[in-house]
């Protein structure tokens, strides 16, 4: 366990945020579910990837370093004589991703997870998997046991509870020796990572096509071996345009790519609804604060993104609300939760509702919040610090390892003066 204490400042210059967590993951299916060598860059160290990588690992695929940032992954994925166990350690990308394709495989396998990971849904697949032909076990939770074979077909769930049910369907049909369908029976939320991952397929020769009502998956494709350069991550670039928008000299973040099929790339036109001066510059996301105003903000397309959202409300003029939430609850800590109890702890007004969070803007002051060994957390609070009136401490410093291991130093390559704690 480390603590962060965060002085007060400004961050200004250019930050060069990290590949995309979601798109790598979906990059590395991609490849290990390929019949071939694929050349992946850049990929850093986070903890969630490394999840994946060992999970690939265990199925079958070959991992070996590449030049620069790069990774050589060699496929295809196979299921393995007996039973294997697959760790997915905090990663719910990971659990639910590979949980239809080591199905799809007819593997019989255990999964398993640390943290939040084993308490995390996933009633959608027990409801779900067992009419396909895949025997489950599981007591709600991890550790979860399959074995049989993936069948196609037709596969009806629920769209609000989680994408990511359905992005391991999309990876994993395409296996299967007939086609198959998705059909939602309730509104897609979190509908851009979908088409995050949809886009990432087809540009490893697999497609699928969208109906009124989900997805008809065709049967007997093939994933093609390639090289495929990872795009830089909206989600992470957030914390860093969020604190260029609220404090003096701005900030740039470069290796963004404007139209990417991210959903959080949509924190550009929130702040500039918001009120700050956000724009493209010579390739760059440049942001730069101005009279920020209260909005109301739908989070329900676009979860991972509260916890900044609700830092930067703290620092507009009026009362923010942020609303059709409950998803966020669910996440490595209940985050609505932890960031109002962390903003009230700095003297902001802030109320949590059911699916909601209501934030009036005022003067921070320092304080102790708790990080909740979430990352998103951590690394929110010590953009709230930049602008308070005395230091803030944060707990569970080392929760950003999952995601972004170098955030503290980058940060403070801007001119933030973050000081990490070890083992306290």
């Amino acid at each position: 366990m480390s603590r962060a204490v965060v002085q007060p400042g400004a961050l200004s210059g250019v930050a060069a945020v990290p590949e995309s967590k979601s798109a790598a993951h979906r990059a590395l299916l991609c490849a290990g579910l390929s019949d071939g060598e694929s050349v992946l860059s850049p990929l850093g160290g986070s903890a969630d990837i490394r999840a994946t990588e060992r999970v690939l690992k265990a199925l079958g695929a070959k991992l070996s370093p590449g030049v620069g940032k790069a990774l050589r992954v060699k496929g295809p994925l196979k299921a393995p004589p007996g039973s294997c166990d697959l760790f997915c350690g905090e990663s719910g990308s990971t659990l639910r991703f590979f949980i239809p394709i080591a199905a799809a495989l007819g593997a019989s396998a255990v999964f398993s997870g640390e943290g939040r990971l084993p308490k995390r849904p996933l009633e959608t697949y027990l409801d779900l998997l067992p009419s396909h032909g895949v025997s489950c076990e599981s007591n709600g939770g991890l550790p979860l046991s399959i074995s049989g074979h993936l069948t196609p077909g037709t596969f009806a769930l629920p769209g609000d509870i989680s994408s990511q049910f359905i992005t391991g369907l999309l990876f994993a049909l395409p296996l299967l020796k007939a086609d198959s369908d998705i059909i939602l029976t309730t509104p897609l939320q979190s509908a851009g990572y979908v088409e995050m991952t949809r886009a990432i397929q087809k540009a490893f020769g697999v497609e699928s096509v969208q109906t009124p009502r989900g997805f008809h998956v065709p049967g007997r494709q093939r994933y093609t071996p390639r090289a495929y350069e990872i795009e830089g991550d909206w989600s992470q670039a957030a914390f860093f345009l969020c604190a260029g928008a609220i404090l003096q000299n701005g900030v740039a973040v470069s290796n963004l790519q404007k139209d990417s099929t991210q959903g959080d790339r949509a924190i550009f036109p929130i702040l500039q609804k918001f009120g700050a001066a956000v724009s493209w510059e010579d390739g760059l996301c440049v942001s730069r604060p101005g009279a920020l105003s209260a909005m109301e903000i739908d989070v329900g397309q676009i979860p991972d993104l509260l916890p900044i959202l609700a830092v930067t409300a703290a620092y507009a003029n009026g009362r923010t609300h942020l609303k059709n939430a409950a998803r966020v609850r669910l996440k490595e800590s209940d985050r609505v939760h932890a960031m109002c109890e962390g903003l009230r702890a700095l003297g902001v007004d802030a109320e949590e509702e059911p699916d909601g969070l209501w934030i009036t803007g005022g003067p921070l002051h320092g304080g102790a919040v708790n990080g909740y060994n979430d990352h998103r957390i951590v690394m929110a609070f010590a953009v709230a610090a930049l602008g308070a009136s005395g230091p803030v401490t944060i707990s569970d410093a080392q929760a950003i390892d999952k995601s972004w291991p170098a955030f503290f130093d980058d940060y403070n390559a801007l001119g933030g003066n973050a000081h990490v704690i070890l083992g306290q």
